[in-house]
């Protein structure tokens, strides 16, 4: 079966190992948390959109942010959950679908680079050119770095799926828990030298870009608050950078993990734990880490709960 063209368009998906009597706890925990990612997610959005008082670029560009992480988890975790109950044989999706779900879970990892450096850049302005910030960061600017944000990332994927989807197949087995550019392309007897050309250039493009500019942007924060008087200042830029750098790091982290255990099939079990846990930890994290650290938007859900408490 692995070795000769495969016509048909349903692919199989290996998916993880979940003992017999571990499935329907393993189901019930990831549906209570999907549950969670996607109503912390939208509410976050909701919030920012009904309150005035957020209608401030850093909230604005904020809501990219709760927007990827949807994107993200729907496309992964409703598929992993009916694998969950389904038995390793019969996990069939078909190649549209596997195409589909590989887009968007590489839209997902590309974006939350792009978007964190989009609020770098915006949390650089208001401590390092306070005065200016009204004037830099409007509600023009704002727009144009979210379309930045999704526009550079959806074209960087769609060139690296267009690249795979040209590839004949001769196999139709998926190794991983979901859909994903490596997968689908091994799918192929052809060479796929350009693909792997293309697809190391973009992630070292990405990554290197994504850390030395949120690096610098660190560093010139760091200097202004440093030689700084204003305990106020700093103490703002610590709590919102530290909160930004928080969600960063969890990104980068996870990002680095699956592509070194990528590369080691010895460690491919763990590989695979990894790869389903990217879009389920950040996005079930990030509405906390936020919604906890940041003042204005928990004094807006306190004030909420309050009143629908009192009532």
């Amino acid at each position: 079966m692995d070795n000769h063209t495969y016509p048909d368009h349903m692919l199989l998906l290996e998916g993880i190992k979940v003992p017999q009597n571990s499935s329907y706890p393993a189901f019930i925990l990831i549906l209570i948390i999907f549950i969670f990612i996607m109503l912390s997610n939208i509410g976050l959005i909701v919030l920012i959109t009904m309150e005035r008082s957020l209608h401030e670029p850093m909230y604005m560009l904020f809501c990219n942010l709760p927007l990827n992480d949807i994107v993200g988890a729907t496309a992964i975790i409703p598929r992993f959950l009916l694998d969950i109950l389904t038995p390793a044989p019969q996990r069939y999706i078909t190649y549209i679908d596997c195409v589909t779900q590989a887009f968007c879970a590489q839209l997902f990892g590309t974006t939350s680079h792009t978007i964190l450096m989009i609020m770098a850049f915006d949390r650089y302005v208001a401590i390092c050119n306070p005065l200016r910030y009204a004037t830099i960061m409007n509600n023009k600017m704002v727009i144009k770095l979210s379309v930045s944000a999704w526009g550079v990332a959806t074209v960087l994927v769609g060139i690296l799926l267009g690249l795979t989807i040209r590839l004949s197949r001769c196999r139709s087995k998926i190794l991983y828990p979901y859909c994903d550019n490596a997968s689908l392309f091994q799918l192929s007897c052809e060479s796929v030298l350009i693909n792997n050309i293309y697809g190391l250039t973009f992630t070292v493009v990405l990554f290197v870009t994504s850390i030395s500019s949120i690096s610098l942007t660190y560093l010139k924060i760091a200097i202004v608050c440093l030689s700084s008087k204003n305990s106020s200042l700093n103490s703002k830029a610590l709590t919102t950078c530290s909160t930004h750098l928080l969600v960063y790091l969890m990104v980068i982290g996870f990002g680095a993990i699956i592509i070194i255990l990528h590369r080691f099939p010895t460690y491919a079990e763990l590989g695979k734990w990894c790869s389903v846990l990217f879009p389920v930890v950040p996005t079930c994290l990030n509405p906390i880490i936020y919604g906890l650290q940041t003042k204005e938007i928990k004094q807006r859900i306190l004030r909420i709960y309050n009143t629908r408490f009192a009532a």
